[in-house]
């Protein structure tokens, strides 16, 4: 099978994938890509290579301005605030990662990355549906 057939078929399931998840799913997945093209930038950083590294930082950057966008900072509380001041500053080391060409700071943005997509990943079932069900809740009211 040619690598173009191979990427059409990861695309095409990647879009399946999307289309049946949940926003907890969602999310995790965003924080993978985001993990994926930091290792990648951080390999083309190894390399030499400064066209593709700035293209994964660019992308990474992409998916942690996502992530830090859509955090509810109307719940007024001391996580989503964290949270949100945690992805402004991984998303300042990026650019000075893209500016310095250091691994260091890659391995910094990836080392902050990953406890927060591990915690993520273990959230109890019944939190998220709690969760669903107070954001359902929340939208009807404003209905």
């Amino acid at each position: 099978m040619s690598l173009k057939g191979i990427n059409a078929y990861k695309k095409g399931n990647l879009k399946q994938e999307i289309a049946q998840a949940d926003p907890h799913k969602l999310t995790l997945m965003l924080m993978q890509g985001a993990l994926d093209r930091m290792a990648f930038a951080k390999g083309c950083i190894e390399r030499r290579e400064f066209e593709a590294k700035a293209e994964h930082l660019s992308r990474a950057g992409a998916i942690v301005m996502n992530l830090r966008d859509t955090l509810d900072l109307s719940i007024q509380s001391e996580i989503s605030d964290n949270l949100f001041a945690l992805y402004d500053y991984i998303l300042q080391r990026l650019v000075d990662a893209n500016v310095q060409n250091n691994l260091k700071i890659m391995d910094e943005v990836i080392s902050l990355m990953l406890p927060i997509k591990t915690a993520w990943a273990e959230i109890p079932e019944a939190a998220k549906q709690q969760a669903y069900e107070t954001r359902r809740q929340k939208e009807q009211a404003a209905v």
